[in-house]
């Protein structure tokens, strides 16, 4: 994995914009895709088809598969961890949210990063992240709005969304101590096809979805749409940036996905969008800028 670094690459920036609209549009190709698809079979397919197109594009790179099955292990690991849990969770938790909601709540993810960061001593909990942890529950109150009842519908797809957060956090912990070195095009094509694999046997025991009735034109579209632009073609982009400006440069994409996916949530799927969500979108996001600590270097220099 790409290491640690304090500057942002100025020819990542333009690449980082396309990135949050990549996965800030998997939001909205899963609001679309929900209203007809049970969940597992909604994940298979965007694992699946992002396995097929990244496996040519790796091999026209030079890449080559594992040659032992002991060398698969990592990956199947970091398929559960960054790809089966919280691709899955997600979608379900968006059969009970909207998907603008479902995006602001994965965006704190690098909050839960630093807590499993710091709980294995991979990096020192400092005052500052403690502070952007705080800053973060509270926008996730604020997002919340009146009475927490966990008895709730709505709550319920909060709590499913915040554990893809958490199991994104552990994926991170997974990928800089299993897979590093690991060229990130192999990585991504790799944990895929493991993932491609276990949802296979989860949504053919659970949803059988050769039993369903065949989706509309418009539920394809958002099927191949998750598929090719927010897995296969977002991991491409998201590998360019890590290899040049490193991960904590490229976490700053989770800032742009909330807004993206909630003006796409907004003015497509005519998702309301109400002052709560966006003042909680706000803090999560400021919650986001002090654990990056570019504010406050910012706020040096002037």
């Amino acid at each position: 994995m790409a290491g640690t670094k304090t500057g942002m690459d100025g020819r990542d920036w333009a690449p980082l914009a396309l990135l949050s609209i990549l996965w800030g549009g998997s939001f909205f190709f899963t609001g679309v895709a929900v209203r007809e698809l049970p969940p597992l079979t909604i994940v298979l397919a965007r694992v699946t088809i992002a396995a097929v197109l990244l496996l040519p594009v790796m091999w026209a790179y030079g890449g080559r598969l594992p040659a032992r099955p002991a060398t698969w292990m990592p990956f199947f690991v970091m398929g559960l961890l960054n790809n089966v849990i919280p691709f899955s969770l997600i979608v379900f938790g968006q059969t009970r949210i909207a998907s603008g909601i479902a995006s602001v709540l994965n965006a704190t993810t690098p909050l839960f990063t630093v807590l499993v960061m710091a709980a294995y001593g991979d990096e020192p909990l400092s005052a500052r992240r403690v502070a952007g942890v705080v800053v973060g529950l509270v926008g996730v109150i604020i997002l919340r709005g009146q009475g927490l009842e966990f008895a709730s519908g709505q709550t319920l797809g909060m709590l499913l969304c915040l554990c893809a957060a958490l199991s994104y956090g552990f994926s991170g912990l997974w990928g800089r101590r299993m897979l590093a070195g690991v060229p990130p095009l192999i990585a991504a094509t790799c944990q895929l096809m493991c993932s491609s694999i276990v949802m296979l046997a989860l949504a053919g025991s659970v949803e059988r979805p050769w039993l369903l009735p065949a989706p509309s034109i418009d539920t394809w579209l958002a099927l191949l749409g998750t598929a090719t632009l927010s897995t296969a073609l977002a991991y491409v982009v998201f590998f360019q940036i890590l290899a040049r400006s490193g991960a904590s440069n490229v976490m700053l994409v989770t800032l742009l996905i909330p807004v993206t996916a909630i003006l796409l949530g907004h003015f497509v799927l005519g998702e309301p969008l109400v002052a709560r969500e966006v003042v909680g979108a706000l803090v999560v996001a400021c919650a986001l800028l002090i654990v990056d600590g570019r504010a406050q270097s910012l706020f040096r220099r002037a």
